[in-house]
């Protein structure tokens, strides 16, 4: 699995977790992974605000934004996170898009991991140099990442490597993830633990702490509400991101200072904007009905893009 999530949307890499698997349904399994959360991730990173006019699905295809519809409107009418679709558009301004403009929708064989490298599917007079002009990489670089194949004879379809400046090329040392995805591995420096504890953002009971899960992978801790449970920004912030995301339902993204960030998942009614200043307290989102039956809040919690304990920073309970 490449890795392309992990809430990393510009600089919130999430440990640079793998993206979601889009072939799992919404929470078969209670190991939930942060790599699915981030996802979201973000970011992944945000939702877009215009979309495009095409007939069937955009995969694949250079699209033209039009007033009135949204860029995650596109990710899921293509199938695709929107964090690829975000990462596949280097030279696009989320929040600023422009009536007019045109986006290029990567298909389900290609992939955005955090950090490179890309897997791109060549399109019709694509070169070396022109993908490299396009996601910021030299030509040198990629036919390096790409052995054996003929930069001078490249075929329509065919998925190459496109490795990004300053990320990890085939040759260069990674870190690997628990699903033995390649994964660069940031390190934000040492937690500054904010001046006041976090609130709680749900009142309930914790039915799953912050930890390795029985495959070994690490789960965000999960809050157990009553039906009519509200979850609540933890800490003061900026809404980033407050959409549906595949598997997780809808999903509310913070930025706090000190370089933290917070995720709550499987929301029901999403309350709040993106943009909007929080401060504790503020209504986010109403928490979702799970297929269990019960209302659970997934809550993640990041120090530059990495996961840490939600308890380290939470009032103590």
């Amino acid at each position: 699995m490449n890795t392309e999530c992990g809430l990393d949307a510009a600089g919130f890499t999430a440990r640079a977790q793998a993206e979601p698997d889009v072939n799992r349904p919404l929470l078969q399994r209670a190991g939930l992974t942060l790599r699915w959360l981030a996802l979201i991730c973000l970011s992944l990173w945000l939702s877009g605000c215009a979309t495009s006019s095409y007939s069937g699905s955009p995969a694949g295809q250079w699209v033209t934004i039009q007033k009135g519809d949204t860029l995650g409107q596109i990710a899921r009418d293509a199938d695709i996170p929107l964090l690829r679709l975000t990462r596949f558009n280097p030279g696009v301004k989320i929040r600023d898009l422009k009536v007019g403009q045109r986006i290029l929708v990567p298909t389900a064989r290609e992939r955005a991991p955090s950090g490179g490298p890309y897997r791109y599917q060549l399109r019709p007079g694509d070169t070396y140099s022109k993908i490299g002009r396009y996601f910021g990489a030299s030509p040198q670089r990629i036919q390096a990442a790409n052995p054996g194949k003929d930069p001078n004879d490249l075929d329509v379809g065919m998925l190459i490597s496109v490795p990004l400046n300053g990320g990890p090329s085939r040759s260069a040392p990674a870190a690997r993830a628990s699903g033995g995805s390649l994964v660069a591995r940031p390190d934000p420096g040492p937690l500054q633990k904010p001046g006041q504890s976090w609130r709680w953002p749900a009142a309930g009971s914790v039915t799953r702490e912050f930890g390795t899960n029985g495959n070994g992978q690490l789960a965000p801790m999960q809050i157990r509400t009553a039906a009519s449970g509200i979850a609540s920004a933890p800490a003061r912030g900026e809404v980033r991101f407050a959409d549906a995301m595949r598997q997780l339902g809808n999903v509310v993204i913070l930025h706090h200072s000190g370089n933290l960030q917070s995720v709550l998942a499987q929301c029901g009614e999403i309350l709040v904007k993106v943009g909007q200043q929080v401060t504790p307290g503020t209504p986010l989102c109403r928490v979702a009905r799970g297929n269990n039956g019960q209302h659970e809040l997934l809550f993640d919690v990041r120090h530059g893009g990495k996961p840490i304990d939600p308890r380290e920073i939470l009032e103590k309970r």
